[in-house]
């Protein structure tokens, strides 16, 4: 029997099968570390790896066997220092693992630490989550196919011609045919010249070849520069055009109520959706407002890391949203998505007027709508104008962050599968 004995000394997934083996075993207790992980995290480092640790008595396999309690006699092999009848102290019970006060006495066993890779910790962060009722518009699309380039082909319409490979081809295909020709005049040429030594003009061998020079002279030309078999054309095929396509819109209040902790979590959270999107799903733009009095659309980066701060207008937000998806996103090809993230502290009377525009002019539009309030006092007056929407539109949802521990388990109630 042939057996095959792998060598190598850190061959590429080597131990995927045991790895994935222990990650279902243990995915409760990974999962709580994730979720720990991430309320710790700043924004740059969400995306990275995670050190996972699991307590030492979860690892062990479960046994059947004599417990320490109850009345024994044993006496083991090797004893020289007891004898029977003699009573033994119980020893300590083990106090290993984390802890930062030490022990003279009992002995146990470090935790159990093991390190998530970047795709592992986020499969596990993203678990269970979805965009709600995009399964809706995809079902009710149909399929749109475009033309795109593919290559060259033989045979096409006029308009097709590639000029430039046509060209290429011809004269490759000249040179290829003449050379024999030119080979052999050459030789011949050669061959006159040496009987032009000896021989007159008018000798019938000089004049042989030399007619034999002109013919072959004669067939290079005939050789045509361009033939039907050199043209070339332009290969377009029909590719499917995706018809699912979603937008987000990421709405934050980067007004002067909002202090560094309120903005740090609101960017937290935009972080996590911004990486659940690009992880989960293929076809979907995301565009980033933030907003004071005035609201501006602005690039990642700037979204992430601005320190723009002013007064609050929370309508100029909805009002720059609405002005792009009639530019940019017809309802009729596009899932609209949008999340908005405020500390609910707005000018005046401005949270009416965001609650109208909602209701009349963005909400019969939208896939869903997610509000976040930021604040760890009392609910500020736009939760109170939005929580009047909740009855009225099934697609929209608003939670409440007050610490950083909120964020995950909001972002995940949020974006939960239905059927999770």
């Amino acid at each position: 029997m042939t057996q095959i004995v792998d060598r190598r000394l850190n061959g590429k997934n080597k131990s995927a099968v045991n790895r994935q083996k222990f990650i279902r075993r243990f995915r409760g207790q990974i999962k709580k570390a994730v979720t720990e992980a991430v309320n710790e995290r700043s924004v740059k480092d969400l995306d990275k790896g995670e050190k996972v640790s699991i307590p030492a008595k979860d690892i062990s396999e479960p046994f059947f066997h004599h417990g320490n309690d109850g009345y024994r006699e044993v006496i083991h092999p090797g004893n020289k220092e007891f004898r029977q009848g003699d009573k033994i102290k119980r020893p300590e019970s083990a106090r290993g693992g984390r802890g930062k006060q030490a022990s003279d006495s009992g002995e146990g066993m470090d935790e159990f630490v093991f390190e998530l890779t970047r795709e592992e910790f986020l499969h596990f962060f993203f678990e269970d989550l979805e965009l709600p009722n995009l399964v809706k518009t995809r079902l009710a699309t149909l399929q749109e196919t475009q033309k795109v380039r593919a290559g060259h082909t033989n045979d096409g319409i006029p308009t097709n011609i590639n000029v430039i490979r046509s060209l290429r081809g011809a004269m490759g295909r000249r040179i290829a045919l003449r050379a024999p020709y030119r080979n052999r005049i050459e030789e011949a040429e050669a061959q006159l010249e040496d009987l032009l030594k000896r021989h007159s003009e008018t000798d019938a061998v000089v004049i042989e070849l030399r007619e034999e020079i002109k013919r072959l002279k004669e067939k290079i030309e005939r050789i045509p520069f361009i033939d039907t078999f050199d043209l070339r054309y332009d290969n377009r095929i029909d590719k499917p055009k995706p018809t699912t396509q979603a937008v987000m819109f990421c709405i934050m209040d980067v007004s002067g109520s909002m202090g560094p902790e309120e903005k740090d979590m609101a960017k937290r959270f935009f972080m996590l959706l911004y990486l659940f999107l690009t992880r989960s799903y293929e076809k979907i733009q995301v565009v980033f407002i933030s907003h004071h009095t005035e609201a501006s659309e602005i690039d990642e980066e700037t979204f992430f890391y601005s320190r723009e701060t002013g007064g609050t207008v929370v309508s100029s937000a909805l009002n720059l949203m609405k002005k792009i998806i009639e530019e940019r996103f017809p309802i009729s090809e596009w899932n609209i998505y949008a999340a908005q993230a405020s500390d609910g502290d707005n000018w005046d009377n401005d949270s009416i007027d965001c609650k109208k525009i909602l209701s009349e002019q963005i909400m019969p539009y939208m896939q869903y709508y997610a509000y976040i309030e930021i604040t760890e006092d009392r609910h500020q007056n736009l939760w109170h104008e939005y929580s009047t929407l909740k009855d009225t539109w099934s697609n929209f949802a608003m939670q409440r962050i007050a610490t950083v521990a909120d964020i995950y388990p909001v972002f995940r109630k949020l974006f939960e599968k239905s059927n999770a």
